[in-house]
């Protein structure tokens, strides 16, 4: 895991040089000052030589002017770097969850996706940055202190000396601690995250049914969990800067009185007594240092095991080595015995589907809730494989294909929209993003949908809230197929697109929708059936399986499932 978070330096080394050098500059300056103290108190002073003590004292000045230099050079391009390697992090981390399959996102919360991504990821920055600063500058201060002590007066520096396992023993034994309870802490934070984002997403549906005090209660569970497992932390992190405190004080303790008992038997003078007690001070100052860094590198230790967890899944489903492209499509579609089931072991949730939908034909398929229809759909495009069998696009298996070039040429309408936050061109144009003005137009009047555009605010400018939800459901609709008419796919799977329309509207779109099937290869999935008795061919999929398949009069005839449930909507719109 180490060579992994090192590896995220390489890019930006000449900025870690940088921050090092100068780090490493300011430790040596920091150790200069004390020496300096020596020589005035013990040499200049006495003998009264003003005129060393004059410019050695300009020298100082110059030094502190170049020590101010570097820690602003430390400031600001060490935290620089931190900046940076949390925008790779960040990226890599985001395009990895790009390849992820639909199934990771099935079982993952989006508020832990959410924590991984943001709350993480600062943390991990601060370490970036003052990790490595911390650990040089603390090593550069112990050696050079603990040289110039032990050179100063070697029995206080034996004694010094013997409170450093003291203190790593106490260090090493807090640790696991610590790192227990942040890593608890990372847990909880998520939770929170995904009780908020999954509260606000639904709040139009907790005031609906008037239970906010419910949604607070839920959200208090979540904070009161996350509250205590900060508790647990501080306490831990309370008796590790405790300890630490009082290791440091009778550190300073034994120093004053073993070193007044050497001034007293002339061991040593009183100046050198000053500038030790000065230099125990900066031998301590990086074990305090490391102290303090104590928390942050278990914050950031912890986010980076979490974002190395979410890098290191797998896709369920990738392209072959020798995967090729999917070009000049004619849409020539085949099921031959396709099992598939969402989890291994579970019952199948289609079994020996076999179905040939010839090139621009369009088929309907119609059925019960739960049947699987929109699975059947999904699986086209590879959002998720099969258990067996074999699906083909003008005789090649698709799991022989890139996905890129699979879903390049398959045109989705779900059931369920979708809208980005943005304008209406910008959700337009997610159908092809390199499309012009003129293109988004057109694709907007053939879904019906640009006159209404134009009467808003802004046009085609105008923001459509998160989610869309400054539309109504009709109208997120028609946005949806815009993006399609500008995709222009051969292949097209209409999953109930015209569901959350009107009857006028609805019969516009599916002229508009009939006429973009032209010559191209359609699969709808119908709730309404008065919209699909033109399609070419009509399949009832039941529990189990394909049950019925023939044209709307043919099926009709039969007076079977299909009958009976074109019957049942016909006579409930009669009444």
């Amino acid at each position: 895991m180490l060579k992994r978070f090192i590896s995220y330096y390489k890019p930006h080394k000449k900025l870690f040089f940088i921050d090092m050098f100068f780090s490493f500059l300011m430790s040596i300056l920091d150790l200069i000052f004390p020496l300096y103290s020596r020589n005035m108190i013990n040499d200049v002073i006495p003998n009264g030589q003003m005129d060393i003590l004059f410019r050695a004292s300009m020298i100082m000045g110059i030094l502190f002017i170049i020590r101010y230099i570097s820690n602003y050079i430390v400031a600001y391009f060490g935290h620089l770097l931190g900046v940076r390697i949390e925008h790779d992090m960040r990226r890599d981390i985001f395009s990895h969850l790009q390849t992820l399959s639909l199934s990771y996102y099935d079982d993952t919360k989006t508020g832990h996706i959410m924590s991984r991504i943001v709350n993480d990821l600062r943390d991990i920055t601060e370490l970036a940055h003052h990790g490595p600063e911390n650990i040089f500058i603390s090593f550069t201060m112990l050696l050079g202190s603990f040289i110039v002590l032990f050179s100063i007066e070697w029995r206080l520096s034996l004694i010094l000396f013997i409170f450093i396992p003291v203190m790593l023993i106490f260090l090493l034994r807090r640790r696991s601690s610590m790192e227990s309870a942040f890593r608890s802490i990372r847990k909880k934070i998520a939770n929170i995250n995904s009780q908020l984002e999954n509260s606000i997403s639904g709040v139009r549906v907790s005031k609906s049914f008037t239970n906010e005090d419910y949604e607070i209660g839920k959200f208090e569970d979540s904070n009161e969990q996350y509250s205590e497992a900060r508790r647990v932390s501080y306490k831990v992190m309370a008796e590790y800067l405790a300890g630490m405190g009082i290791i440091t004080n009778i550190l300073n303790l034994v120093v004053i009185s073993v070193g007044g008992y050497l001034v007293y038997i002339e061991a040593i003078n009183v100046g050198d007594l000053f500038v030790y007690t000065l230099y125990v001070n900066y031998f301590m100052q990086p074990i305090r240092r490391m102290t303090e860094f104590q928390q942050q590198l278990q914050d950031g230790k912890s986010g980076f095991e979490r974002f190395i967890e979410v890098m290191e899944i797998k896709p369920d489903i990738v392209d072959k080595e020798e995967a090729i492209d999917l070009e000049n499509v004619k849409g020539n579609i085949v099921f031959h015995d396709v099992k598939f089931s969402y989890n291994v072991g579970e019952d199948m949730i289609l079994s020996n589907i076999n179905l040939s939908i010839n090139s621009g034909k369009t088929v309907a398929l119609v059925g019960p809730s739960g049947a699987g229809k929109t699975t059947l759909c999904h699986l086209i495009p590879r959002f998720y494989d099969i258990q067996s069998g074999s699906i083909t696009i003008d005789n090649t298996d698709i799991r022989d294909v890139t996905m890129k070039s699979l879903r390049e040429n398959i045109g989705l309408v779900q059931q369920d929209v979708f809208l980005f936050t943005g304008t209406v061109k910008g959700n337009i144009l997610y159908g092809r993003p390199n499309a012009t003005d003129e293109e988004i137009v057109e694709a907007a009047k053939n879904a019906s949908i640009h006159d209404y555009i134009l009467t808003l605010p802004n046009g085609y400018d105008t923001y459509v809230g998160e989610k869309g939800v400054k539309l109504s459901g009709g109208q997120k609709q028609r946005i949806s197929i815009a993006r399609l008419f500008l995709k222009n796919p051969p292949i097209l799977i209409l999953d109930e697109a015209t569901s959350a329309l009107d009857n006028k509207t609805e019969i516009a779109i599916q002229d508009s929708l009939e006429d973009l099937s032209e010559g191209r290869t359609t699969l709808v999935i119908a709730h309404r059936l008065s919209t699909i008795k033109n399609a070419d061919e009509i399949l009832v999929l039941t529990n189990d399986g394909i049950v019925e398949s023939g044209d709307h009069e043919t099926l009709l005839s039969n007076g079977k499932i299909y009958a009976n449930l074109y019957n049942s909507q016909f006579s409930n719109l009669n009444n």
